[in-house]
C-alpha cells in the first residue's frame, strides 16, 4: 500500500513536470503578458517608501576617437544593468528548476539611465531582451557607442594624459527612491577592461575608476555613479612628424653662423628655414583646440624656436649690412688711391702728401704692409722726375716703419667689419646658450 502511494507520487511529479516545464508556464504564473501594465508603468516596489537598488557595471571594448578640436571623446562599451522587481518571483522547484528566464524589455519596467556628458544618442539597437531570475532580480546588457564631452586639457600636448568621466545617472528618480552602487571595483574594472580591449588606436588605456557623488537642485538630490577613464596619448607619431623636424630646422640654423657672411647664401637659407617653421605652425593651428586654459607647451616650444630664428634672421641682415659698407668703402678707397696715382704720374711736382694721410691709406690696402721700394718707384716713374719726390717717398717708408712698431699695427679690417665679426660673434653665443637653456627647461615641463 505504502509502496503504491509512492508510484503514484512519483508519477505525479513527472507529470507536473511534463505539464509545467516551460518559459511560457512561469510567465502566465507571472501573468507577465503584453497587456498587462502592473510590470512597466511604475518603479517595481510593493511600497513607494522602498529603493530601488541599482548595480551597474561598465567596461570598455576600445577607444574609437578622441577628438581635441571638438574635445569628444568616444568609446565604445559594454553595460550590464541589474535591479530588482518586487512583483516578480517563482518557485525553482514547482518549474523544474527553472531560476531565469528572458522576456522582451517592452513588458518590464526599466531604470532611466542616461549618461550625463553623452551629446549624440547612440543609434545603434539594444538588446531586445531583459534576463529575469526567480528572486525579482532584472538584468541587461547593452554595448553601445558612447559620443560624449570630455574636458582636456592639452598642456603637455603631445605628452598628454586625459581624464574623460561617464556620469550615469537617473533623471527622474531621486536619491530616497533609487540607490546606484557599482557592481565591480576599480581595479576589476581595469583588468576587465584591459582584457577585452579590442583597439586603442593613437591612446593608450590607463585605469577605469569609479566613484559615487550626489548631486542636490532645489532641496531634491540625485545619486550618480561616475566612471572615470583615464587615458595616455601614443607620442612617437607627433614627435617623428613634428618635434623632429622642428628640432632639425633649429640645428640647421645654428649651423649656418659657419657661412661666410659677405655671401648671400646665408641670408636666402635663413629665409627659407623660417618660412618652413611657418608651415609647421600652420598644422599645429589644425590639430589643437582653439580654446585652452593653459598655453599648450607645444605651441610655446614652436614660437620661441620661430623667434629666435626671426632674431637670427635679422642679426644675419646687420652683419650683412655692415659688410657691404666695408666693401663700399674700400672700393671708393681703391679709386681715390688709383686717381691720386694718376696725379701723381701727370703731375712730377704735385701737392705732396703729409704722412698721416699717405700711412692710413696704404693701411686701407690689402695686402700691402708696406710701400714700394725706392727701386721700383724709381722704374716706374720717368727719368725726367725731381730728386726731391723719391728723398720724400724714402722718408715716408721710414714714417711707416716707425708707425708700425710703435703702435704695433697688422693687418686687420676696417670699424664696420671689426663691429660686425664682434657682433656675430656674441650673438652666436647668446643664440646657442638660449637654446640649450629653454630645449632643457621644455622638456623638464614635460616629463613633470
Amino acid at each position: 500500500m505504502m509502496h503504491a502511494g509512492f508510484l503514484l507520487l512519483i508519477i505525479l511529479i513527472d507529470g507536473v513536470s511534463c505539464k509545467v516545464c516551460s518559459y511560457q508556464d512561469v510567465l502566465d504564473y507571472l501573468n507577465l503578458t503584453v497587456d498587462n501594465s502592473v510590470f512597466k508603468l511604475t518603479r517595481p516596489v510593493l511600497d513607494h517608501t522602498h529603493t530601488t537598488v541599482v548595480k551597474l557595471d561598465v567596461y570598455l571594448y576600445a577607444i574609437l576617437a578622441v577628438v581635441e578640436k571638438t574635445q569628444t571623446f568616444i568609446p565604445f562599451i559594454w553595460a550590464t544593468i541589474q535591479w530588482n522587481n518586487e512583483r516578480i518571483s517563482w518557485d525553482p522547484a514547482q518549474f523544474c528548476g527553472i531560476t531565469r528566464l528572458s522576456v522582451p524589455e517592452n513588458l518590464l519596467w526599466k531604470p532611466d539611465l542616461f549618461i550625463y556628458e553623452m551629446t549624440q544618442k547612440d543609434e545603434a539597437p539594444l538588446s531586445p531582451y531583459l534576463q529575469v531570475s526567480y528572486n525579482g532580480t532584472v538584468s541587461s546588457e547593452d554595448e553601445m557607442r558612447v559620443v560624449s564631452t570630455c574636458k582636456m586639457d592639452v598642456h603637455k600636448f603631445p605628452f598628454d594624459t586625459q581624464e574623460c568621466n561617464m556620469t550615469i545617472g537617473s533623471a527622474i528618480h531621486f536619491v530616497e527612491e533609487m540607490r546606484f552602487f557599482p557592481y565591480s571595483n576599480s581595479s576589476r574594472a581595469t583588468q576587465f577592461s584591459r582584457e577585452l580591449m579590442k583597439t586603442q588606436g593613437e591612446w593608450e588605456f590607463l585605469q577605469l575608476s569609479i566613484s559615487s557623488t550626489n548631486i542636490t537642485l532645489q532641496n531634491k538630490s540625485w545619486e550618480l555613479l561616475v566612471y572615470t577613464v583615464t587615458i595616455k596619448r601614443r607620442p612617437l607619431l607627433h614627435v617623428i612628424n613634428f618635434l623632429l623636424p622642428i628640432l632639425f630646422f633649429l640645428i640647421m640654423d645654428l649651423a649656418s653662423f659657419f657661412i661666410a657672411d659677405h655671401r648671400g647664401e646665408k641670408l636666402s637659407f635663413k629665409v627659407t628655414v623660417l618660412l618652413a617653421i611657418s608651415v609647421l605652425l600652420l598644422i599645429l593651428n589644425d590639430i589643437l583646440p582653439s580654446m585652452s586654459n593653459k598655453t599648450p607647451l607645444i605651441a610655446t616650444y614652436c614660437i620661441v624656436i620661430f623667434a629666435l630664428m626671426l632674431l637670427s634672421l635679422l642679426e644675419t641682415i646687420l652683419v650683412t649690412y655692415l659688410m657691404e659698407k666695408d666693401s663700399k668703402d674700400e672700393l671708393q678707397d681703391n679709386k681715390e688711391d688709383k686717381h691720386k696715382l694718376v696725379q701723381t704720374e701727370n703731375y712730377n711736382t704735385g701737392e705732396k702728401e703729409t704722412g698721416c694721410s699717405c700711412i692710413c691709406r696704404v693701411t686701407k690696402r690689402k695686402k700691402q704692409p708696406e710701400l714700394l721700394p725706392v727701386e721700383e718707384v724709381n722704374n716706374i716713374i720717368q727719368s725726367g722726375e725731381s730728386h726731391v719726390l723719391l728723398l720724400i717717398l724714402d722718408e715716408l717708408k721710414k714714417l711707416q716703419k716707425n708707425a708700425y712698431l710703435h703702435h704695433g699695427c697688422k693687418e686687420e679690417s676696417t670699424k664696420s667689419v671689426y663691429w660686425a665679426k664682434r657682433i656675430n660673434r656674441a650673438f652666436f653665443v647668446f643664440y646657442v646658450v638660449t637654446v640649450l637653456l629653454f630645449l632643457s627647461f621644455i622638456f623638464m615641463e614635460w616629463n613633470s
